[in-house]
């Protein structure tokens, strides 16, 4: 007999990819305890649904248009500390890993694991436990309790300081665009967006581009990797 539809756990996708969560749609549906209610594929979407349906866990992809999915989680979870967050990603690098967890996630997962964890990691969140990918390395542990232990998480960050625009356009610096790209995309004047990296960079103490490439890809907000190819 299955569980009545109003006893399930509601799951809300982020990923913006849509074949990748019509596979994870097909997996949750083998489980009489979850249930489906949205997908987002992006940030901005994934927030407004958020409040729209009231999810008990959302599954986040890090790599997203606009916001970062851990981005995502840290703003979220300010405003909605009742919704648990599994982040996954292709990333398995252990800084990613231990940003996720400050921001607020409650499970991280890679995406060649999902087809064999996803279930097992919906079940351990759902049950207010922490899941962490059996894929993922020691090093993550270690990264983790160090963390812990040095009790100097993101809220202390100068990231914090940041206005919404300027965060966006850190972003867009970050991924290699140019003022007047920026000024295009935003919709605002290039000495605006003058203005307003002047004013990011002197709040988070930095003095050169590849600074801020670094400074965003501990933040989780691009891919180092990726960026350098």
């Amino acid at each position: 007999m299955k569980v009545h539809e109003a006893v399930r756990t509601r799951i809300i996708i982020v990923d913006d990819h849509p074949l990748f969560r019509e596979g994870l749609k097909a997996l949750i549906g083998r489980s009489d305890m979850f249930s489906v209610v949205g997908e987002a594929g992006c940030a901005k979407e994934a927030f407004d649904l958020a409040r729209q349906e009231n999810p008990g866990i959302m599954l986040v992809d890090i790599s997203m248009p606009g916001k970062s999915g851990i981005q995502f989680i840290r703003e979220l979870h300010k405003v909605m500390p009742d919704v648990r967050f599994i982040i996954i990603s292709m990333h398995a690098n252990a800084d990613y890993i231990v940003e996720a967890f400050q921001a607020g996630a409650s499970g991280y997962m890679v995406k060649d694991s999902a087809s064999e964890g996803l279930l097992r990691g919906l079940e351990t969140v759902a049950r207010g436990e922490v899941f962490l990918d059996s894929a993922l390395s020691g090093e993550v542990v270690e990264k983790l309790l160090k963390a812990r232990a040095d009790d100097q998480g993101m809220e202390d960050d100068p990231y914090q300081s940041l206005t919404s625009r300027e965060q966006e356009i850190m972003r867009l610096l970050a991924e290699g665009l140019m003022t007047r790209e920026i000024a295009k995309k935003l919709f605002i004047s290039p000495k605006t967006v003058e203005n307003h990296r002047a004013n990011l960079m002197k709040k988070l103490n930095l003095s050169s581009a590849i600074e801020l490439v670094r400074y965003s890809a501990r933040l989780g907000l691009i891919d180092l990797d990726t960026w350098a190819s």
